[in-house]
């Protein structure tokens, strides 16, 4: 990675996010999927907001990059815990996780589309044998309800995180000169206008007051939105989105985790081997190019180095007189001749 404090950024965000499916199955118990969602974006938006308080940061007021904005809190917050709060009301949490993990595949094939991050064979590799790593621990080819709609709802909902990650990518991080923690603000502002539009499908029902269905929802929202989303920015805008949505990786593992120790849930030779897959996968993702490739943001930054050490150097010579006479016919008449033998040479018709 570029800055290694990211390793432990990715491995919070990995805890943070790999129990958030276990306690939106603890708060439905409560409430409704829309009332999830809402709940979750409202809180993790005041933590946001507080932290940004506290550094001393101001939301921006710029309508254009509250446009894009508004396309990456649809993408990547409303929409997919919408779908998950009404994924998980049929489906179980461990196959809601290993649908979640398809989230860097997407994000790889629009990343791909976009054009905003050339993958070497190794990381294409290890995204493909994370996934099967995913598979192999929650083996969901043993469940029976795998066309189901809730099933294509989490398959939805980890789709449109592979749109959001490649758009935050592309037009929110380094592009406007707002730090990451004020993009995530921002993003739960415009996710939380989402929430309330679409509070009529099913949040105008009452709330069953079960404490610890509640206690689910605020902490999913305070810890697995506000400190996560903060978490999540920073780290796509240091190791780019593909990088950063690999955390889907970790996910299920932490799943599986908790599951045995505080579900007593069995942790088979199955699920050993699946979770090493997945390791194997996630340090594929990491690999660097060899020493003999550059990828495209170091050609460009190559190539502006190079303009600058020539800009330098240039300013360092003696100024050099104009010709004169004879010698500026001799340089136009040679100047005509090298621009007809291009068009000569390179004339599309030819």
């Amino acid at each position: 990675m570029n800055n290694p404090t990211n390793y432990f950024r990715l491995g919070a965000l990995a805890l943070l996010w790999g129990s958030s499916f276990l306690l939106i199955k603890l708060a439905l118990a409560a409430l409704a999927p829309t009332q999830i969602a809402l709940v979750r974006i409202v809180l993790g938006a005041l933590v946001l907001l507080v932290l940004c308080a506290v550094r001393g940061l101001q939301v921006s007021r710029d309508r254009t990059l509250w446009r894009h904005v508004g396309v990456a809190a649809l993408f990547a917050s409303a929409l997919p815990w919408v779908l998950f709060g009404i994924g998980e009301q049929t489906v179980d949490s461990g196959l809601t996780g290993v649908l979640n993990a398809t989230t860097p595949l997407w994000t790889v094939l629009f990343g791909l589309l976009a054009g905003r991050e050339a993958l070497p064979p190794a990381r294409i590799a290890g995204l493909l044998l994370g996934f099967l790593g995913v598979l192999l621990i929650f083996a969901p080819w043993q469940g029976t309800s795998l066309l189901s709609w809730g099933v294509l709802a989490c398959l939805g909902a980890a789709v449109s995180y592979g749109i959001g990650y490649v758009y935050i990518g592309r037009k929110l991080t380094g592009a406007h000169g707002q730090p990451p923690l004020v993009l995530a603000t921002m993003q739960m502002i415009a996710a939380t206008g989402y929430a309330v539009v679409a509070l009529p499908l099913d949040g105008l029902r009452p709330v069953h007051w079960d404490l610890l269905a509640l206690v689910s929802a605020a902490v999913l929202g305070v810890f697995g939105t506000g400190i996560a989303f903060a978490l999540n920015y920073r780290i796509i805008s240091d190791e780019g989105a593909t990088t950063a949505s690999t955390v889907a990786y970790l996910m299920p593992i932490v799943s599986v985790l908790l599951g045995w120790l505080l579900l007593g849930e069995e942790l088979g030779l199955r699920i050993l081997l699946g979770m090493a897959v997945v390791l194997v996968g996630v340090l594929l993702t990491r690999r660097s190019p060899s020493p003999g490739t550059t990828t495209a943001a170091e050609e460009k930054r190559m190539s502006e180095d190079n303009r600058t050490e020539l800009r330098t150097s240039a300013e360092d010579l003696p100024p050099i007189e104009p010709p004169k006479g004879w010698a500026r016919i001799h340089l136009a008449l040679m100047r005509g001749s090298q621009i007809y033998a291009e068009l000569a040479t390179n004339h599309p018709m030819k």
